[in-house]
């Protein structure tokens, strides 16, 4: 009988993907006032100088293992204490300079003043973007009355609990919130699956895992014995190598789910 439900936060409760969509968006479109370029062509020339700087900086090791991804190394400030996040903090003020000033450069722009003025722009205009999905609240509201509930998610501390910050109605829900750079492991490491198991009181079998991510939140429970339900939005199409337990479209679809595992 599941007892718990363990929840992953991005693009899972929080729409995450639109906000950096959005922000990209408008940061770009403040570009193409001053020069006659795409503004979806400087996007997708920002996002990849961010994943390849990204990748070049002896911090990635740890972004990876923690969870966080180049476009939340464009906006975040990681004000938090351990030694890997100040290493990343002192590198995060130059990497989003040099990512917006080699996407213009990739557009035959050589503007460095614009590049850190885009810089500067897009986590200002990030932190103004919030939203849940339609599902969001609704769902947890009826599932908090009989299940105990954990917000298990990938990312810095100081930004994970900045996103909370911005809508934070979310945190009521929960008993407990679990974030990967406090425990100092990501997903889809077993030992942070069984330290949400641990807080929570129950066993695997006893606890479901809801996430949008195959390789982090499935895999993840996978490997614990917790029943794993993947939400998938967006129709994306799944690889063989990481089967769910279960499959959904919505958060709705998690009552059927708990009603056959009575």
């Amino acid at each position: 009988m599941i007892k718990a439900i363990m929840f992953d936060l991005d693009d899972t409760l929080l729409w995450d993907e639109r906000s950096v969509n959005e922000s990209f968006a408008e940061t770009c479109q403040k570009a193409a006032e001053k020069y006659p370029l795409d503004p979806k062509q400087l996007e997708e020339k920002v996002r990849d100088a961010a994943r390849k700087l990204y990748a070049s900086y002896e911090t990635y090791e740890f972004t990876k293992m923690i969870g966080i991804n180049p476009f939340e190394g464009i906006w975040g400030n990681f004000r938090d204490d351990t030694e890997d996040f100040q290493k990343l903090a002192r590198i995060a003020p130059q990497y989003r300079k040099d990512a917006w000033t080699l996407g213009l450069k990739a557009l035959g722009i050589e503007d460095e003043k614009l590049g850190a003025e885009l810089a500067e722009l897009f986590p200002k205009i990030r932190r103004t973007k919030h939203y849940v999905f339609d599902d969001t609240y609704p769902v947890l509201e009826k599932l908090k009355k009989d299940y105990k509930l954990l917000l298990l998610t990938n990312g810095s501390p100081d930004l994970q609990s900045e996103k909370l910050s911005g809508v934070p109605q979310l945190k009521t829900y929960f008993d407990y919130i679990v974030i990967s750079g406090s425990f100092g492991r990501g997903k889809p490491d077993a030992s942070l699956f069984q330290y949400a198991l641990n807080l929570l009181g129950v066993t695997n079998k006893e606890a479901i895992m809801v996430g949008d991510k195959l390789t982090t939140d499935i895999l993840g429970a996978n490997n614990t014995g917790i029943t794993s339900v993947w939400i998938n939005r967006s129709k994306k199409q799944r690889s063989e190598e990481i089967v769910p337990d279960y499959e959904i479209a919505s958060l709705t679809e998690l009552f059927s789910i708990l009603n056959e595992k009575k």
